[in-house]
């Protein structure tokens, strides 16, 4: 039984459990629930904290786990990403007040307060930075008020809470992180399990970015109506009753959709529809 490791709780939680629920697996009724198995699919769910997840595939005693990036990377546990799931997404960013720092070259001799320390103390090293850094839980922004630190690396989302906080973001981004499978470091990358799992949620994502279009056409626009529906390999194009007319199937982009309906109305496209992917298998 594949034993699998999700988000108990936090911004990762929800999202997890419903991409899991869309690729056809149970999930638990009730956030006290730490354990469930789902018997059909032959796989155990373990509703763990997120920052532990990667410690606990890196053991083995899982063999897969649902976390982030940013929590893989700080946690230097023996795990590897497998598979970005695209949501949760964030940018690891340094701040500090107005004037302080341009660059992370200007933080040599500095102290940095952050909540992600391996991430940060990781990334100075790659840099040859020698900068102290402070490990916090929680918010961060009130350090340098309190004389903490002079600067810190926090997730940065609108932005709002640092300028609320009189500190502004410099530099390149430490780093960008997503929702990610990861597996323990070295295991074994074919076992049909993990491959299928994997599979499904390939197709919860696909079925997320494409919508299904169809439309008919008359036969001498359908070389014009192909080239804005390509389809992933090549659409579907069956004869209709009137002749001269063909209806046409194809996969297009979910958020380019609305101009390409547009576009095939113009060469005379008609009866065009949009129909949205529940699961795919490419």
């Amino acid at each position: 039984m594949l034993r699998i490791a999700v988000p108990n709780k936090g911004s990762l939680s929800g999202p997890a459990a419903e991409m899991l629920h869309e690729a056809g697996y149970q999930q638990r009724r009730e956030s006290k629930e730490l354990r469930i198995v789902d018997p059909v699919n032959e796989v155990e769910f373990f509703y763990l904290r997120p920052r532990d997840i990667a410690i606990y595939v890196s053991s083995g005693r899982l063999d897969i786990g649902v976390t982030g990036r940013d929590l893989l990377v700080d946690s230097g546990a023996g795990a590897e990403e497998i598979l970005p799931l695209g949501f949760a997404r964030s940018t690891f960013r340094f701040a500090a007040k107005p004037g302080t720092a341009s660059g992370v070259e200007d933080l040599k001799g500095r102290t940095v307060a952050t909540s992600y320390e391996g991430i940060v103390a990781g990334h100075l090293a790659d840099r040859g930075v020698d900068a102290s850094v402070v490990h916090l839980d929680g918010a961060v922004e009130t350090a340098i008020e309190l004389g903490v630190a002079e600067v810190i690396a926090d997730v940065v989302e609108t932005g709002t809470s640092l300028r609320n906080a009189g500190l502004e973001v410099f530099g390149e981004p430490i780093m960008k992180s997503e929702a990610i499978v990861i597996r323990r470091t070295g295991a074994d990358a074919e076992e049909p399990k993990v491959q299928q799992f994997l599979r499904r949620l390939q197709g919860v994502l696909v079925a997320r970015t494409y919508v299904m279009m169809d439309y008919d056409c008359r036969v001498e626009q359908l070389e014009k109506a192909v080239a804005l529906t390509p389809g992933l390999e090549s659409p579907t194009v069956s004869p209709l009753h009137n002749e001269g007319w063909v209806a046409v199937r194809a996969m297009v982009p979910a958020k380019e959709a609305q101009r390409i309906m547009d576009d095939l109305y113009e060469i005379g496209a008609r009866a065009i529809l949009t129909t949205a992917i529940h699961a795919c298998r490419l």
